[in-house]
């Protein structure tokens, strides 16, 4: 009996506590105020790899106008994210890489009304001391230069194939990775010559790559949607986050990361 006993109390402080764990690319932000606000007015937003950085700030910064309410985030390719939300995941804010991927899930029925926020482009992402001697787009298809891409479905692979056809290239890379940001963790592990991210990704690894300019000619760039859910659990709070995410000061963070405005 007493065994059981220590076993309720037990199940029943972690009922309190929210016990549970997220995936690898899920995030709380910190928040004010107690477990039991926070737990009642949390926003989960799932979002593109390449937010990271930027959605992250936006997050500590919408928290600490908001000191009651939690913002919960999980980063992914756009259109795994995509697959996630028609498939039932929990989720009040979707920001994607892609309106195709936003499409998906605006005609599955789970958004509606996206609006684009962002736009960005191309860069190729090199090792610092540039060891294949990348200067350019035709260099990619240099003998024995190993390049990494995300794979054609994420939208920084699908981009990247756009700079290609501008360029009248066709590159064979030795590996295809699931979101812009292991492509670009093969280049800071020098396990490549080169890799095709998006210009806000090369900013964010700082000194930990060079970036490799891509003309505007044979640039191609992808615009960001972002969407309440129609099945949020907290609508009022997707609604007032896309409010944070569109203001002047979400604006402000966007730019500092290099993305562009729509």
């Amino acid at each position: 009996m007493r065994g059981l006993r220590a076993i309720t109390a037990s199940l029943g402080l972690c009922l309190l506590a929210g016990c549970g764990s997220g995936g690898a690319g899920s995030q709380h932000a910190s928040a004010a105020g107690g477990s039991a606000q926070a737990g009642a007015n949390t926003v989960t937003v799932f979002a593109a790899a390449s937010l990271q950085e930027t959605f992250s700030t936006l997050a500590a910064r919408y928290e600490a106008a908001h000191p009651n309410t939690t913002v919960k985030l999980n980063f992914g390719a756009s259109s795994a994210l995509a697959l996630q939300i028609n498939a039932g995941a929990p989720a009040d804010v979707f920001a994607s890489a892609s309106v195709k991927n936003m499409t998906q899930v605006t005609s599955g029925g789970s958004a509606t009304n996206p609006v684009t926020f962002a736009r960005n482009d191309m860069e190729i992402a090199v090792p610092p001391s540039n060891p294949a001697r990348i200067t350019a787009v035709r260099d990619l298809v240099k003998p024995g230069v190993k390049v990494t891409l995300c794979q054609a479905q994420v939208p920084c692979g699908a981009t990247a194939v756009a700079v290609f056809s501008h360029a009248g290239v066709s590159v064979k890379p030795v590996t295809l990775e699931a979101d812009v940001k292991s492509t670009l963790t093969k280049v800071e592990l020098n396990e490549v010559d080169a890799g095709v991210v998006y210009r806000t990704d090369v900013r964010a690894a700082g000194a930990k790559v060079k970036g490799i300019e891509i003309p505007a000619s044979l640039n191609a760039s992808t615009d960001y949607p972002i969407a309440a859910l129609t099945k949020a659990k907290n609508p009022d709070g997707a609604k007032s986050f896309l409010a944070f995410v569109q203001s002047a000061q979400g604006k402000s963070v966007l730019e500092a990361a290099g993305f562009q405005q729509p």
